[in-house]
């Protein structure tokens, strides 16, 4: 089932919106010349001004999270070990799964993506919700028998979507699939929550890796600290496990009543943060 598309909230007062704006640009000189302090008051009385300050929420993001930007990681990912077979669950714009190389094949699965680049013949899309793709797909068959070397979750920014991307991604790869994981590291509790509120949102994804350390501690979870909302990688996967199907229920009313409190008060511990450089991330995926 799709979410209804979000409608943007009503501007702050042109005057309010304008003084934000200028906040920010101020904001980002500051961080630019390394008052990282300076940076996140200048943020913060930016959004007191208009809560929907986009610019002001990514230099936020920016100075929580020092690492590399994830769609660098990612493009390094795919240099260093060129996957054979890559799925990607929401597509949006094309900007990750175009950095797919020349020799992988690449599908991505999205029910309305918004690509207007060309891409190459190695990338598919599928337009479709990822339920119905793994409901009326053969993986392997897909990839002309190849096994899938590489995952990245990124398409409904619900805890119960992301459960069953991963449940799905993990029947069908192998103990050697790598799968990403994008918007698992919240900035706030305000651009957390389930219903989206704010133009920059990951919603609830931060949850799944709460669940995972919890219900299967046998895998390997962690959050690269890649901004503009963390990277998880998890390694380790057992396509044979049942345990999250069969507590699916369950885990999903314990999981979505789950409040952004209990993150506190050690966000960075909960989620298993790492740092966000390229040596902390091929170290995780070798």
């Amino acid at each position: 089932m799709n979410q209804r598309p979000w409608q943007p909230p009503a501007a702050a007062s042109q005057d309010s919106e304008g003084r934000a704006k200028g906040l920010s640009d101020q904001a980002q000189l500051h961080l630019e010349s390394g008052d990282r302090m300076g940076a996140f008051d200048l943020c913060r009385a930016a959004l007191a001004l208009d809560g929907h300050c986009f610019p002001a929420h990514r230099l936020l993001a920016k100075i929580g999270l020092s690492g590399e930007d994830y769609r660098d990681l990612i493009q390094r990912i795919h240099r260093e070990f060129e996957p054979r077979a890559y799925l990607e669950i929401g597509v949006a714009l094309g900007s990750t799964i175009v950095l797919a190389g020349e020799n992988t094949l690449a599908i991505g699965v999205d029910p309305s993506p918004e690509i207007a680049r060309p891409l190459p013949p190695n990338v598919r899309i599928v337009r479709e919700t990822s339920d119905a793709f793994f409901a009326g797909h053969d993986l392997k068959q897909e990839f002309g028998g190849r096994e899938l070397d590489l995952a990245f979750i990124d398409g409904m920014h619900r805890f119960e979507y992301a459960l069953r991307d991963f449940m799905h991604i993990e029947r069908n790869g192998t103990p050697a699939t790598r799968v990403l994981m994008h918007d698992c590291y919240p900035l706030d509790e305000v651009t957390a929550t389930r219903e989206r509120n704010t133009v920059f949102w990951t919603g609830d994804v931060w949850k799944l890796t709460l669940c995972l350390k919890k219900y299967r501690p046998d895998l390997q979870v962690h959050t690269l600290a890649a901004p503009p909302s963390g990277l998880g990688v998890i390694r380790g996967l057992d396509p044979g496990s049942t345990t999250l199907a069969a507590n699916f229920d369950a885990i999903c009313r314990e999981f979505v009543a789950l409040p952004y409190a209990a993150l506190q008060p050690d966000k960075r511990t909960a989620l298993n943060l790492v740092a966000g450089d390229w040596e902390t991330a091929r170290g995780l995926l070798v």
